[in-house]
């Protein structure tokens, strides 16, 4: 008697407090949905869980048939991250598998997976105990860690984006290392690609939230008195004091907010270099699109970002301070060979590790642990 093998049925939940329309504003959106509209092209049926409410559902014709399960009853966040596994319930009991986008509201995928009885795949793209702990707040720490515990050791697999994530849940959390898979952050090589663009001369520009992390005093400190313009692409609490900032260096900075994804390889082709100065990253996507432009990039010697960057190969490395910040700019800048070689072996190396095909191949192999058999 032949078997036929059951559709994948995949359930994916949101980040805590992260919507669909979240998404569109930031910017992400065609970024985030591009791997599960190819997982949907290869047969799985996805539903996403989102904390949005009906306005999420204007976003029904992008997503291309995969189900938008949000917030319509406009309960308030306490309520309905309790009543998750009730009020989507009919999408739950047919899931094959539930994942989760981020350690941040996994504990409500978990929940709802333990009330339906489904494999949970725990997927996340940065430790949130670590960045919690960089960022001075005991509280968050504590809570993250707890999360963190509660989900790896109750999760079927894990999925990371670094090998040093994989190594820090082990030992941390004592987990099988069988149990753990890497899969790099995509970049989708197509739309982010090599262009015969001529950049302006000494543009640099920025992709990222505008928060202490990223370091960016200490590159507005690094290009005062230099003939330098300054483009930055994202938002955040910073926004004000770097425009007042850069006011009184006298160095031109243009805030574009936060762009399209589809608009961003613009500014990186236009950009002389691409600059980032974090003081620490987990997978940074801004990054590893950059590259996959062939853009001359220059990064801090810092966790998440040194893993990426083969100094004067596939892009520069100086430190944090100003000082290491202003050397790299005016070496790249004076430099225009060294900018050619290493944007283009940053995007052979981005081709052959990180491209959307890559990806979707992995997340597809580990779905298919899932699937049952009807008799």
């Amino acid at each position: 008697m032949r078997h036929k093998l059951k559709p994948i049925r995949l359930v994916l939940f949101f980040t805590r407090g992260v919507s669909l329309h979240t998404w569109a504003q930031n910017g992400s959106l065609e970024r985030e949905i591009a791997l599960y509209l190819r997982l949907q092209q290869q047969g799985v049926k996805i539903s996403f869980v989102t904390y949005g409410d009906k306005t999420d559902l204007k976003y029904k014709d992008a997503l291309q048939g995969i189900e938008i399960l949000c917030n319509r009853w406009n309960l308030s966040r306490r309520w309905y991250e309790l009543l998750i596994p009730f009020l989507h319930g009919r999408a739950l009991c047919h899931a094959g598998v539930i994942k989760t986008n981020q350690t941040n509201g996994a504990d409500v995928a978990l929940r709802a997976a333990k009330v339906w009885r489904k494999p949970l795949v725990a997927r996340c793209g940065y430790m949130w105990s670590e960045f919690a702990e960089r960022s001075g707040k005991p509280d968050m720490v504590r809570l993250a860690r707890q999360v963190e515990k509660d989900i790896f050791t109750n999760s079927q697999r894990i999925v990371v984006t670094t090998p040093a994530m994989q190594d820090f849940i082990e030992k941390k959390y004592q987990v099988d290392a069988r149990k753990i898979s890497v899969f790099p952050n995509y970049v989708m090589t197509d739309k982010f690609s090599l262009q015969m663009v001529e950049p302006v001369p000494n543009r640099i520009c920025f992709i990222g939230r505008l928060t202490e992390q990223k370091n960016l005093k200490s590159l507005l400190c690094a290009c005062e008195g230099l003939s330098v313009e300054l483009h930055f692409a994202g938002e955040g609490h910073l926004m004000a004091s770097l425009q007042e900032d850069a006011r009184t260096m006298a160095i031109p900075l243009v805030l574009h907010g936060n762009l399209p994804h589809h608009q961003l390889p613009e500014l990186i082709h236009s950009s002389a270099v691409f600059v980032l100065p974090s003081t620490y990253e987990g997978h940074p996507k801004s990054l590893l699109e950059a590259m996959s432009c062939g853009a001359a990039v220059l990064g801090a010697d810092s966790p998440g970002i040194r893993e990426q960057i083969k100094h004067g190969e596939t892009g520069w490395l100086c430190g944090t301070d100003e000082q290491s910040i202003r050397t790299g700019i005016q070496h790249l800048l004076n430099d225009p060979p060294l900018r050619e070689k290493i944007g283009r072996n940053a995007r052979r190396f981005i081709e052959e590790n990180y491209s959307l095909d890559k990806v979707v191949e992995l997340e597809y192999s580990l779905l298919k642990d899932f699937i049952e058999y009807e008799n």
